[in-house]
């Protein structure tokens, strides 16, 4: 059994960044819609920005989705 250690390190590394990136979206979405006029920002903007990065979340893991079923 031959293992290609190039392609599993490459595999890791991709799987580490979009984890992380997708992750960090997420919680941008979670602190946007949760900003409170106290904070001096427009809450509808940050709302807006909030449903955005859901989306992106969505879009995501529809994609990866799709992979997995292709």
């Amino acid at each position: 059994m031959d293992i290609d250690w190039a392609a599993l390190g490459q595999v890791f590394g991709i799987s580490l960044v979009a984890t992380v990136g997708l992750v960090g979206v997420f919680t941008l979405g979670i602190v946007g819609g949760s900003a409170r006029r106290t904070d001096g920002g427009t809450p509808a903007l940050a709302r807006a920005g909030a449903y955005t990065c859901y989306a992106v979340c969505a879009a995501a893991v529809a994609f990866g989705i799709y992979l997995i079923a292709a």
